[in-house]
């Protein structure tokens, strides 16, 4: 494996609380001057120049989403490894979020299958390291910095089984795909049964009261196989494709 690329790393003073909690404290709670959340701009302008900086030069990627708390015995790790194989195998980059579980899984399987392995992590209380088959890693201080790399660099999404912020990133992914934010933009869930519930839900009452549209409802597909979700993900790549990006370029 060559050498990690990493862009915007911090070190983080113990007992200094994250940049996302601090930013949204109120005032009362955080004993600031009035010029402070102005001069944070500053810092979320570096943040999405690294970004910027690394990822326009991956070429056509797919972002995968999913759990940090799937261990690898889990049949679900084994299946995202082969998506993350399946991906590789049709020349494109696979962006996760960096951490262990599904996207440790994601990312194990594209890079041993030769492909681009890239990790978009953040900043957490319990320090959550890049897994070990990330090949271009970026660390990020704000979640709004990390997803916009999430969607501005990739042609579909692929999303696993998994917790609050899983859900996050796929509701944020359905509303762009739903305000017309971004074009054809495949958006795969992965694991009917753990899907199931969501769906039934969204149809006996988003759907049933008007809340969304039919239409609506088909920008979500749904898959149990590998090659499946990530045909269906690379269904909206460009006809023209840049150079794929080599790691230890500098």
């Amino acid at each position: 494996m060559s050498e990690r690329r990493r862009a915007g790393a911090t070190v983080i003073p113990k007992g200094r609380p994250p940049a996302d909690k601090a930013l949204l404290q109120p005032q009362s709670i955080v004993a600031v001057d009035h010029q402070t959340d102005s001069w944070r701009v500053l810092r979320f302008v570096s943040e999405f120049v690294e970004g910027f900086d690394v990822l326009s030069e991956i070429g056509t990627a797919v972002t995968c989403f999913g759990s940090a708390r799937i261990p690898r015995d889990h049949p679900m790790y084994q299946l995202g490894i082969e998506v993350g194989a399946a991906l590789a195998s049709r020349g494109v980059a696979v962006i996760t979020g960096g951490g262990p579980g599904m996207m440790e899984a994601i990312n194990r399987g594209c890079l041993e299958a030769g492909g681009l392995s890239v990790g978009c992590n953040i900043e957490l209380p319990n320090e959550q390291a890049l897994n070990d088959f990330v090949e271009v890693g970026i660390e990020f201080r704000h979640f709004f910095v990390r997803k916009m790399m999430f969607v501005k660099y990739a042609r579909g999404f692929v999303i696993f089984p998994g917790g609050f912020g899983t859900l996050d990133e796929l509701f944020e992914a359905v509303t762009l795909a739903q305000t017309g934010k971004i074009d054809h933009f495949p958006i795969v869930l992965f694991g009917s049964q753990y899907w199931s519930g969501l769906l039934t839900w969204l149809k006996q009452n988003a759907l049933a009261n008007g809340m969304v549209s039919r239409e609506d409802m088909t920008l979500i597909q749904v898959t149990d196989d590998p090659e499946e979700a990530a045909e269906l993900a690379t269904s909206a790549r460009p006809e023209v494709e840049t150079a794929p990006f080599k790691a230890d370029a500098q």
